[in-house]
């Protein structure tokens, strides 16, 4: 009977929003989410947010500056909503910019040691309590990464993530900026729970996620930039983006955490703007894969969901999935053919 009465509760959310690489609008956003920052007593949680004329802070120190005011207000807000871990979009620092081969983006790219958004996510999270996971363009000598590092809630680096499906298609040209990531998929042993954090592209493998969870992961978080398809308008992927999330979730009995940006980003290419319509709808899915938050596609939202990790975790044991599993028949997994 005592153990029936266990709780361990941790309160998730995803944050979401519309990125910018025009200094000017960025800066009078800003200004306008500090004002609020400052007239409004807020604190933080992962939440979903979604604005259309937010956040490229990616050239300098004065615009990284201002972005850290705009997430300062967007994860106080959530946090008043009692989350616990705050999980930002995928490369949030700027636009998408992988929709171009255009060599003067890796301009955009720092090392990790003594990264300045890091550093202020630190700063914020220890202030604050709160475990954020950080997206970042990373330089790494002569390699670059789609990388994330993983924010305790004492302000602590738990360390990094580095992205390891690297996409490569029209409007997601990521191969020409990213060295496939290097660290495996990791867990991270937070204050709240035991997170597994992948990126994007690898939201789309079942693997990422089994391999997450049999490392001990209590819920699984997904940086996202997803939208329109460059060649085809007429194709959209939302719904299917969602299920296959759904589906890892029931598959491994955890909560999953989605964050995606929105807004129309155009990037010049060789040739010419290529465009991209970002859908939003992020979501937090529960154990069974049910949504129990959800976003729309074009307008601010804070998501915030309250999970029992006590007691998924007894049905995630009772349920058997793990327990009934054939390692030793899992060995085509290993091949790129199917071929032992």
């Amino acid at each position: 009977m005592e153990m029936e009465g266990r709780r361990r509760e941790v309160v998730v959310s995803s944050l979401q929003f519309a990125c910018s690489d025009d200094i000017s609008t960025n800066v009078a956003t800003a200004e306008r989410f500090v004002s609020l920052s400052l007239t409004i007593n807020l604190s933080l949680s992962p939440l979903s947010l979604s604005s259309s004329s937010v956040c490229n802070f990616d050239f300098g120190m004065y615009l990284r500056i201002e972005l850290f005011y705009i997430l300062c207000r967007l994860v106080r807000e959530a946090h008043a909503k009692g989350a616990n871990i705050v999980l930002i979009q995928e490369l949030f620092e700027g636009y998408y910019f992988c929709q171009a081969q255009r060599e003067e983006f890796f301009q955009r790219a720092k090392p990790y040691k003594n990264h300045p958004t890091i550093a202020r996510m630190q700063n914020l999270a220890k202030e604050l309590g709160v475990v954020i996971p950080v997206s970042f363009f990373e330089e790494a000598n002569n390699a670059h990464y789609n990388s994330i590092a993983i924010i305790d809630a004492d302000g602590t680096d738990l360390g990094i993530y580095r992205k390891s499906h690297i996409p490569d298609g029209p409007g997601y040209q990521e191969k020409f900026y990213f060295n496939p990531g290097d660290t495996g998929f990791k867990v991270f042993q937070t204050k709240f729970a035991k997170i597994g954090v992948a990126i994007c592209w690898d939201q789309w493998f079942p693997e990422a996620a089994r391999a997450m969870v049999l490392q001990g992961a209590e819920v699984l978080f997904y940086p996202t930039a997803i939208g329109s398809e460059p060649q085809d308008q007429g194709l959209d992927s939302r719904d299917h983006w969602r299920r296959v999330m759904q589906g890892h979730a029931g598959a491994n009995v955890v909560p999953l955490v989605a964050s995606n940006r929105i807004g129309k980003e155009v990037i010049e290419t060789e040739h010419g703007p290529s465009q991209i319509t970002f859908y939003g709808t992020s979501f937090v899915a529960g154990p069974t894969g049910e949504i129990v938050a959800e976003a729309d596609d074009n307008s601010e939202a804070v998501l915030v969901a309250q999970f029992d990790l006590e007691k998924i975790k007894s049905k995630r044991q009772s349920w058997g999935v793990f327990r009934d599993r054939r390692p030793d028949l899992y060995k085509v997994l290993l091949t790129m053919d199917g071929n032992l």
